[in-house]
């Protein structure tokens, strides 16, 4: 059965293409789930009424294909991985391993577009791996795979950044009042005692 794509579909084509599917697959799933349309007059003609919006979406697509290649060949992938003194990695490197690592370098990518040399990495060193993108771009991602211990001694190595010294807080004196009371010693005291009893004599 022919249909035309309303959507992008995984291993059948992009929107606007018409593509021949088993007729289970297009009454069962495709169709009630708007993804197609039946391959008529009809709507060939309402295909080539989105023909003009079509190709700009596909435009954008390939521009941000070319740029997401540009970001992933910019510098290695390096994962880090617990490895024997032979460079044998205890567990592998997968498709799956790159993607979480490339998402987390904020590049979103599906498994199944990428290709790992033999399938799996199975020891340190330094690797070719091709990502598909879309339509016939691809990229080629250098990823090296070091041991895990050697990681955590590079972090260690690190210099900590010594913070600043604190200013030290200047206190300032209260300025003396003008009009402070004047303080009496004991002597002052004794003094205007004896004068007062010289008086009353």
């Amino acid at each position: 059965m022919k249909v035309i794509l309303n959507v992008d579909i995984a291993n059948l084509g992009e929107e606007g293409d018409v593509c021949e599917v088993k007729p289970g697959y297009a009454r069962n799933y495709l169709l009630p789930r708007g993804m197609v349309l039946l391959d008529n007059t009809q709507n060939r003609a309402l295909l080539e009424s989105r023909r003009s919006d079509i190709e700009k979406r596909r435009q954008q697509k390939a521009d941000a294909a070319r740029s997401q290649r540009e970001k992933i060949e910019a510098e290695p992938l390096v994962i880090a991985m617990p490895a024997g003194e032979n460079g044998r990695l205890f567990g592998s490197v997968t498709p799956a391993t790159i993607v979480e690592q490339l998402d987390k370098a904020g590049m979103s990518v599906e498994k199944r577009n990428i290709d790992v040399p033999e399938k799996t990495i199975k020891t340190l060193g330094t690797y070719k791996v091709r990502v598909k993108l879309y339509g016939e771009e691809e990229a080629q991602l250098t990823v090296q795979v070091i041991a895990a211990g050697k990681a955590s001694e590079e972090t260690k190595q690190k210099p900590t950044p010594t913070p600043p010294a604190p200013e030290a807080a200047v206190e300032t004196a209260p300025e003396a009042s003008s009009d402070a009371d004047e303080v009496q010693t004991p002597e002052a005291e004794s003094a205007e005692t004896d004068e007062t009893e010289s008086g009353t004599d």
